[in-house]
């Protein structure tokens, strides 16, 4: 029955004037009329048979289902019939929220569509549009800072393990060039100290890319995310709003006056949603605004700091930088798994 009633509704066609309202070629009803009718055209249960005996059996083995009698099967068709009530009751919710979804999209579509082509008028606050276009410049800005300072981390990275390699190579041949182990000997040296401080330093700045990167794709986004929700708003009101205003315009029967009634109650209703989204934007860019300039006071610090201290070639103050900041280091080999692990 559901599936009869959706495939009905799924081919109407809705006709929508100007003012995006539907209207049938009948009436103002006429498609929910429609609707139900489809609904009550459903099979009657008094009228169904029950043949006994097999297939061919003669007409004297039909026995009208009218004339049973019994508590089970009145229970049946009493259930049978809630439950064809609840199927329409689901088909008509489904229909109208379609129908509101189809209208809603019509008149936003139409504003866009006036907008773009100078017809139509925007609701605009210049202080707040000012704000997100700064917001979207410096997320793009903070995008490029994230993408270099991960390159900076690969390129020395690589440098790293190569001088952890390369002092190996010279300790192995102190050990088997005699003549040569004293150069070699602190070159080894050499290299291993490196190495580490190029630990400390990629500690740093993996913290440093930690960070921005929560800031730019967590703090960020979801302050544009709410931004998007606030523009879709800002567009649904707009275009109820010029709605209202072209059936204001418009003749004053009683007809037209119920549809501006209702047009006033949308009208209200997507205002009143536009202001508080404008709202939360406007609270979440000053928050967003407050945090990044904390965030970005912390980091910048210890980077200069760090890579200060590691080309100055104090390992002291490079060590004294990371406890300042509480950023604790892996000990080599923490992300190789155990043998135990690896069975």
């Amino acid at each position: 029955m559901t599936d009869s009633i959706m495939s009905k509704a799924a081919t109407m066609e809705i006709p929508i004037n100007s003012n995006g309202d539907s209207r049938t070629l009948g009436e103002d009803d006429g498609l929910e009329q429609d609707l139900q009718q489809v609904m009550v055209s459903g099979p009657n249960l008094n009228e169904t048979s029950i043949v006994s005996g097999g297939y061919g059996g003669t007409a004297e083995g039909i026995i009208p289902t009218s004339s049973i009698k019994g508590s089970s099967m009145h229970h049946s068709s009493s259930s049978s019939m809630m439950a064809e009530e609840a199927a329409r009751g689901v088909a008509v919710e489904k229909f109208d929220m379609m129908k509101k979804w189809g209208l809603n999209t019509y008149k936003c579509t139409k504003q866009l569509i006036s907008e773009r082509f100078g017809r139509g008028s925007r609701t605009v606050d210049l202080e707040l549009e000012a704000q997100i276009e700064v917001l979207r410049d410096t997320k793009r800005k903070y995008e490029s800072v994230l993408r270099l300072a991960r390159a900076l981390t690969n390129h020395f990275y690589s440098m790293v393990q190569t001088q952890h390699a390369l002092g190996d190579t010279f300790a192995d041949l102190s050990q088997k060039s005699p003549e040569l182990r004293d150069e070699f000997g602190y070159n080894a040296e050499t290299q291993k100290l490196l190495y580490k401080n190029g630990e400390t330093l990629l500690g740093a700045i993996n913290f440093f890319v930690s960070s921005i990167n929560t800031l730019v794709n967590k703090t960020m986004e979801d302050t544009l995310m709410t931004i998007k929700m606030y523009e879709n708003a800002r567009l649904e009101f707009d275009a109820y709003r010029a709605d209202l205003e072209e059936l204001n315009m418009g003749p004053r029967d009683a007809v037209t006056m119920a549809r501006i009634e209702a047009a006033q109650q949308q009208y209200q209703i997507h205002k009143d949603k536009y202001e508080r989204l404008r709202s939360d934007v406007t609270i979440k860019l000053k928050f967003l605004e407050e945090n990044k300039v904390k965030v970005m006071h912390k980091q910048l610090l210890l980077f200069h700091n760090a890579i200060s201290a590691y080309f100055a070639g104090n390992q002291q103050q490079l060590e004294q930088t990371l406890k300042q900041f509480n950023i604790k280091l892996k000990p080599p080999g923490a992300d190789k798994p155990s043998w135990l692990e690896e069975q």
